[in-house]
């Protein structure tokens, strides 16, 4: 049994990273462009009864969705005997329910679409909504990003720490962290009027003179995580540090984050930067996934991966 990986274009350089941790060549993948942009997605080298990885977030634009899914299925009708999607940003993960009348479940229909093209196994991180592993009749690989975050919040060696959530729906999550690193929680309470716009918002819980940590799976247009920096350094804050996993940093997210009071946001590379800010470190995801892989491969536990350390 051979073990091929491909990475497609959005996800290339992280690819090329996961390869070289695992300790294999970067499979060749030839991409055709059309003059109208049509793209036609091609293996360069076989794959017939290999098991393929085929390494692409699929952050906006969506054509680096149908890449994977046309990777998939060339992978598929060039008779690889399994299929791996390893998407380490999951894109339209936060279209997981009707939240309010005629919309589409968006997280549904990627999956569909996914086992539609013939993935055998998903492998990802820090989806926005866990219930999402629900919408895939195919194994699903969840890795959370604590297990490259907490080990790096304990470096900090900082004495009075609280970890924060900036929204109602990072409760959980930071609740775990703080559990982990044995620390107080609190809570900003935030009030929209509409997608990507904050009408106001309350801290709960005790944060004066603390060291703070925000925990978030994803930082787009940066107002939420501002906005709550700002207020917690209002409320007697020393420090406030952000760690999301996934670094979407789109529209106004990096002029927001410099002119914050941010100390340092902390995020991984599921998604490639844009641009550079001192204010912004990247710590890189390909160790772990590589390791998953492995283990993939080999048919051993990968369980440790799924908690915090």
């Amino acid at each position: 049994m051979g073990v091929k990986l491909f990475a497609g274009r959005a996800t290339k350089s992280l690819g090329e990273q996961i390869a070289v941790s695992y300790g294999a060549q970067l499979g060749d993948v030839k991409v055709t462009t059309f003059s109208d942009g049509e793209f036609q997605p091609s293996f360069e080298e076989t794959v017939r009864g290999q098991d393929v990885f085929i390494i692409q977030s699929t952050a906006p634009p969506s054509d680096n969705l149908f890449e994977l899914l046309l990777l998939i299925d060339a992978a598929r009708r060039a008779s690889a005997r399994k299929i791996i999607a390893v998407i380490p940003y999951f894109g339209y993960a936060r279209q997981d329910r009707k939240d309010q009348p005629r919309v589409a479940i968006g997280a549904k229909l990627v999956a569909n679409m996914l086992m539609a093209a013939g993935a055998d196994r998903i492998m990802t991180m820090d989806l926005h909504a866990d219930q999402i592993q629900g919408f895939f009749e195919v194994p699903v690989d969840h890795l959370f990003g604590s297990t490259l975050f907490v080990p790096e919040i304990q470096k900090l060696n900082l004495e009075n720490v609280v970890v924060a959530a900036p929204d109602a729906g990072g409760a959980k999550r930071a609740n775990s962290y703080a559990k982990t690193l044995n620390c107080g929680l609190a809570l900003c309470h935030k009030n929209r009027k509409k997608a990507n716009e904050i009408a106001e918002m309350t801290v709960i819980g005790e944060v004066d003179g603390k060291d703070v940590i925000i925990i978030d799976d994803m930082c787009d247009t940066a107002g939420t995580l501002t906005t709550a920096a700002d207020l917690l350094i209002e409320k007697g804050a020393k420090t406030v540090r952000a760690f999301c996993t996934h670094a979407v940093l789109s529209g106004p997210a990096y002029e927001r984050i410099e002119q914050s009071k941010l100390t340092e946001l902390i995020v991984t590379d599921t998604i490639p930067i844009k641009k550079k800010s001192p204010k912004i470190r990247v710590l890189s995801v390909d160790h772990l996934f590589a390791d998953v892989i492995k283990r993939l491969v080999n048919n051993e536990s990968i369980s440790l991966h799924f908690v915090i350390p």
